[in-house]
Parts: C-alpha cells; structure tokens; sequence
C-alpha cells in the first residue's frame, strides 16, 4: 500500500447524486486533500439493468458543482469484469475459495430448512472439502470465497471503533456468479486494490460488508485498506431521511438556489465539527477535518439550518461573485427565467447595481431571483394586494404630488432622490415612511423590496418616471 492517501467516491448511478452520496463524497475529498493525496471516482455501474448514462453525468456533474471533482477521470466497475474474473481464480488456485456445485434447488432447501429452524440462511459449505470431479453434468458452478469457520474478523474502524464479527455469522459468500460475472463484494475489493486506495471512507450501511470484504483482502494476501464507516444522516425528525426531509439529489438543491459552497459547508457539519465554527471556509476544512472526528450516532438533516448558512454565504459574497452566479445558475432555477427578458448585457448591470440592496435579505438564488424581479417586468406592474391597498388608501395621491419634483432630478442618484422625497414629506408633515411606500408598490409591484431610493436609481429615469405615472391619481 502506498504512503500517499487515495480516497475513493463509489456510487452506483441508479439515480442522481443524492445528498447523503454527496456527503460522504465531501470527506473523502477532505481527507485526501488534507494529507496531499487524492479521491478517485469508481462508477459501480455492474447492475447494467438499474445503470442509466443520465445518472452517471448527474453524479460527475453534481461533484463538479461541489467543487468535489474527482483527480483521475472515473472508473467504471462493470468494465473491470474480466479483471475480477481472473482474481476470483486465483484465490480457487490459493485455496482460499472453491467451486460450488449446489443447484438453485438445494440452496431454497437450505433457505427453507434455515426458516423452520429460525435462522438466518447460510450457505451449509457442501462443497467446500468436495472434488469438483464429483460435480454434475450441466451444471454451472459458481465460486466462493472459503471463509473461516471460527473465530473472528475484526474491523479496526476510525469512526465505529473496533467491531468484531463471529466468523460462523460470515458464510462462503459467492464471488463469481455461474454466468460468470463477480458480485458486487469481489469487485469492491479487486477494484479498491488495483486502485492503491488506502482508506475506504463510506456509510456504516456497509460495515457488516466491511467484515467480509475483510475475509477476501486476507484471502489474496492483501493489506487491507483503512475504512471509517460515517453515520447515516435522517431527518430532523429522526427518522431516517427520506424525500420529504431532504433526501433529494443534489441537482434539486442546485434549484432550490444554493450555493455550492453553502450546501459544502452545510455537509461538512453533518456529523463533524470544529469546536463552535458553523461557518467554513473550503480551506479550513481541509485544515481542520479529520475522520477520527466524525461523530458515531446519526446527524439530522435541517433546511432552516441550510438556509441560514446558505445565507451566511450569500451575504459575504460580493456583488460581482453573486451576480456571475445568477447569471450562470438562471438555467437551473425555476424562475431563471425572470432573467431572461432583457439582454444579458443589461440584465448584468442591473443586477449588479441592485446587488447590495438585493442581497441582505434573500437566503437562497430563488429569493434573490424573485426579489429582482421588479426590474426587468414589463409595465404596466401587476401589483400584489398589499401594494394595491397601499396606493388605493392614499399612495396614488401622494406619487401625484412627488411627480414634478421627482421629474426635475438634476442628477438622479439614491442620495439626490432622498433628498426630494424628504424635503416633499417635511413639507406636509409625514413621516418618510409614508411617501416611500406608494413609491415602493409604484415601482416594484409590492409592499416590499430594497430600499426605495436605491430602486429609483438602478431602475433610472425614464423607466422609473414611467412607472409612477402608470400609477399616479
């Protein structure tokens, strides 16, 4: 085993990246990252019926997005069938497993025999010490590995800790299939070798194969790699998660308007921690991280959390981080449409005008997309209830009133424009508040939105003067 640390990411591209998936793909590119190595990508695409090419760029995609790509480009599980072929013969020529002539018949008799007596099912090793000259004609063999029949096996976990399991609880489980084709614990280890990974860092679903592909590494006289089998992540409810806690793929948070270094930011607290630090950047992960620090009891999912941090990040962007951002992620977004109605040249420049006012209340791209809105929709603006109310109790009166001195502007910046509206509101007596609010809803259709001299400005002039006269008595 090499010095260098290797991760290895293994999904199996049944479906999208999904965010457990992209968890465990964020402490593997941690840990390698920290210690100078590197993360490989294995597409465990062996289930040919389940596999779709869709899946795969889902999954490639969804890392990249991340910012979690992979160091070598991936490797498919399937193509590597000949390879685990001849190792699986190998280990039949070492002694170490054996063909297995027992018929689809005699392995449900021994199903049915393990129920009556309450059993798990085991494999009886019928084979195992038998001639294969004794063999019946016809019948494909399969191979099994030749597991020890007592004692234990134990798995020196850097999450779990030490788990030992009762070599009789580990039957002579099949390696090659009778069509010739490896299982899915053959491959994992041939595939996990060849690659010189040397920690298998993965969900603790896959601790009790940990013991068996343990009996294969030792069966081929290989050193077997580090594992850390992380918790599972469940709902805030602490069940475990499922599609209504957020068990979505992580192009359906990419829609929801996160940033990829919110969402890698929220992940990396899922079971780890730095003492208080709930806000990291990509460079204090990799400084701080360490698998020995992953919790063993199961981290609860939490949008209201997400967004928060979501949010953290969205704010400490700068104006020209999150306006490229828009403009590149409008096409994942279900209102990116929003902008797209003018040119991209001045749907820019007015976002990123807009941007510091834009920004300090919105938690996600979608909020950031909707509260945008207003500047590229056609006049004359729907109006929501509320900025209806607004002007029909009086608002239209008082844009009537500021019109002509509005309409004088020299210069027409935030600044200048304040100055108007507050000299027209001292002038008869009203709080400030009650002429921007007619403004407001004049101008952006609603009874909220940033501030209002900073909207007269980005919107300028024309557009602006225009809108109030849509609106005034």
């Amino acid at each position: 085993m090499s010095d260098r640390v290797v991760t290895r990411f293994a999904p199996s591209p049944t479906g999208f990246l999904h965010i457990g998936g992209a968890r465990t793909a964020l402490f593997n590119w941690l840990y390698a990252r920290r210690h100078g190595g590197k993360m490989l990508l294995r597409i465990e695409d062996t289930d040919r019926e389940r596999s779709t090419e869709a899946a795969v760029t889902a999954i490639i995609e969804g890392l990249d997005w991340l910012g979690l790509s992979a160091d070598e480009p991936w490797v498919s599980q399937f193509e590597r069938a000949a390879r685990h072929r001849e190792v699986a013969e190998e280990m039949v020529r070492r002694g170490g497993a054996y063909y297995c002539y027992a018929s689809q018949a005699e392995l449900e008799e021994m199903r049915e025999k393990a129920k009556a007596e309450k059993r798990p099912p085991r494999y009886d090793g019928r084979w195992r010490d038998r001639d294969p000259s004794e063999a019946p004609e016809g019948v494909k063999p399969v191979i099994r590995l030749r597991a020890p029949l007592d004692g234990e096996t134990l798995v020196a976990d850097r999450v779990q800790g030490d788990v030992r399991f009762p070599n009789k609880d580990l039957d002579d489980l099949v390696l090659l299939r009778s069509d010739g084709t490896p299982t899915y614990m053959l491959a994992v280890v041939v595939d996990d070798h060849d690659m010189d990974v040397t920690h298998v860092i993965r969900g603790d679903d896959h601790l009790t194969n940990a013991a068996r592909q343990t009996l294969i590494y030792e069966a081929m006289g290989w050193d077997v790699p580090v594992m850390a089998h992380i918790p599972l992540i469940h709902g805030a409810d602490g069940a475990k998660l499922s599609k209504r806690h957020g068990a979505l793929g992580v192009e359906a948070y990419r829609a929801m308007g996160y940033l990829p270094q919110g969402l890698r930011n929220y992940l990396a607290r899922l079971g780890w921690s730095h003492g208080d630090d709930e806000i990291m950047s990509i460079e204090q992960m990799i400084s701080w991280f360490d698998i020995d620090d992953v919790n063993r009891g199961a981290s609860r999912f939490d949008f209201a959390k997400l967004e928060a941090v979501n949010g953290h990040w969205m704010r400490a962007a700068s104006d020209d981080e999150l306006t490229d951002a828009l403009m590149v992620e409008r096409e994942h977004l279900p209102n990116g449409g929003i902008l797209k109605r003018r040119d991209d040249e001045t749907v820019r420049r007015m976002l990123l005008e807009a941007m510091p006012g834009l920004k300090e209340r919105a938690k996600t791209l979608v909020e950031l997309t909707d509260s945008a809105a207003y500047l590229f929709a056609d006049r004359p603006l729907p109006l929501e209830e509320k900025a209806e109310a607004i002007l029909a109790g009086g608002g239209r009166e008082i844009i009537a009133g500021l019109l002509p001195a509005l309409s004088d502007v020299g210069e027409w910046t935030a600044a200048q424009l304040e100055t108007v509206v507050r000299d027209y509101a001292e002038a008869r007596d009203i709080k400030l508040g009650k002429a921007a609010q007619p403004l407001r809803a004049a101008l952006t259709g609603r009874s909220t939105s940033p501030g209002v001299f900073d909207v007269l400005a980005v919107l300028g002039r024309d557009e602006a003067l225009a809108r109030l006269k849509d609106q005034s008595a």
